[in-house]
């Protein structure tokens, strides 16, 4: 049997399999009615299993999605490679747990959950694309008197292919999205961890808090001209906010941080130069958070950004001043209407090996509740990657690139627990450097999703 076909099977034989025994050994449970047919036992029931679900389980689902990618390295295909489409099944099972009930009348531990969710995906036509990605996540918070406490915490392991990409000829000159999409599905280890401490006076908070976001990259490096190199990375900070109240819970706040971000230098037959972008910053913090009124939630922080890079970096000054930005808008216009705005602006190091660049988002969605069952939802959004705030020698590395994206989705719940969603996704992948390396033609895409998906809650 063709090796591809024998492990696609058993991606998704892991996939159903994971939320059969899941199911299984809850529905063991004695919780769960039993009924007896002609001396016989019957399996329990799902529906008696749901309405004796223990408060401690939070979910368990199982979700199958059906898509079909046009474009799934997101060239132009204007150089040697031509966009390749495959079709994609994705299995996700999903359990969930909050053990705080369970400890009863306290406030020490409000919330104390942990969660599984992984995606076992085979790409139907691109074999190399495949991969399983388990996703834990867990969350602490509690409180005693004026001092409440929060830890979040997701660790992502990606279990696919340990080759990159190979851009050949005039598509070395492709879209910064082109290097981030697929490198998403390759081999790796992310995690993502923020804690806060806040003390509650009458009318200010003291919050101190720290920030992990940590990359391992777990793909081969080649020294062929073309082969994108991941280098592994992190950002680590920590600092503190000081907030004064308004008017209920709506507060201004005043933040300092101090933070560290690390890159992996790529090997010298690779790279003689060696760039890294490994840098130190602090951040002055302005912000607002809250509820100014009943129908809108607000947080968001910004102001200067100052760096110190190492020698190892590509830029023209070490010691330079940019500007980071975070911000959400949530607003609740009817009760079948809400609108959610998100904005974040940064520096972070290259993802690909050579240059540091600003990392702009703005995404605007808005959901509409049709009916009881009925639900529409449309997301659009706005990337930017900018690496000219680099100083490249050989200016073939410079890019500054626009995604524009457009997801409409509509869900339709058949019953309370079982849901079908039909979605897609439009991307315009746009150069907006003046006389770019290699020419405009070879950086810009177009990229098409459309996507079937149902899940079961059980």
């Amino acid at each position: 049997m063709h090796k591809h076909c024998t492990s696609s099977r058993r991606r998704l034989a892991t996939g159903t399999s994971l939320a059969g025994l899941a199911l299984s050994a809850l529905a063991g449970t004695d919780q769960v009615a039993t009924t007896v047919v002609s001396n016989q036992a019957v399996a329990p029931s799902i529906s008696a299993w749901q309405l004796n679900k223990p408060a401690w389980l939070t979910e368990v689902s199982l979700s199958v999605k059906e898509s079909y990618d046009d474009n799934i390295l997101l060239v132009s295909g204007n150089g040697p490679l031509k966009p390749q489409s495959s079709f994609v099944t994705t299995v996700s099972p999903k359990i969930g747990f909050n053990f705080a009930p369970l400890l009863k009348k306290q406030t020490l531990f409000q919330v104390l959950s942990f969660g599984y969710s992984p995606d076992f995906a085979v790409y139907h036509s691109a074999s190399g694309e495949s991969y399983d990605a388990h996703r834990f996540t867990d969350t602490i918070k509690g409180k005693s008197g004026p001092l409440s406490y929060s830890l979040d915490n997701a660790l992502y392991y990606i279990d696919g292919s340990t080759t990159a990409p190979t851009y050949e000829g005039l598509d070395r000159f492709r879209s910064g999205f082109a290097s981030v999409v697929p490198k998403e599905r390759r081999a790796q280890a992310q995690d993502r961890t923020k804690v806060l401490f806040q003390y509650d006076g009458e009318t200010f908070f003291v919050r101190p808090t720290a920030c992990l976001l940590y990359y391992d990259m777990m793909t081969d490096l080649s020294p062929a001209v073309g082969y994108q190199n991941y280098p592994s990375r992190y950002d680590l900070n920590g600092g503190a906010d000081l907030g004064y109240r308004v008017i209920g819970d709506f507060a201004f706040t005043l933040g300092y941080r101090y933070g560290h971000q690390y890159q992996q230098q790529l090997p010298k037959n690779i790279d003689s130069t060696q760039f890294a972008s490994d840098n130190d910053y602090q951040r002055i913090l302005v912000g607002m958070e809250g509820k100014p009124w009943p129908w809108l939630t607000l947080a968001m922080q910004g102001g200067p950004d100052f760096r110190d890079y190492a020698s190892t970096a590509a830029v023209s000054d070490r010691n330079q001043v940019t500007y980071y930005a975070e911000a959400s808008a949530t607003a609740v216009i009817t009760s079948n209407d809400s609108l959610l705005l998100k904005y974040k602006q940064w520096r972070f190091v290259s993802y690909c090996g050579r240059l540091p660049y600003f990392d702009s988002d703005y995404e605007l969605a808005y959901h509409r509740k049709l009916t009881d069952k009925l639900s529409f939802d449309l997301a659009g959004k706005i990337a930017e990657y900018d690496f000219t705030c680099a100083s490249d020698p050989k200016g073939s590395n410079l890019r500054n690139d626009f995604l524009y994206s457009i997801t409409p989705s509509v869900t339709y719940a058949i019953t309370p627990t079982f849901t079908v969603t039909a979605s897609g996704s439009i991307d315009f992948g746009r150069n907006a450097q003046d006389n770019p390396p290699g020419g405009a033609s070879y950086r810009e895409f177009d990229h098409n999703v459309a996507c079937l998906s149902a899940t079961y809650k059980f």
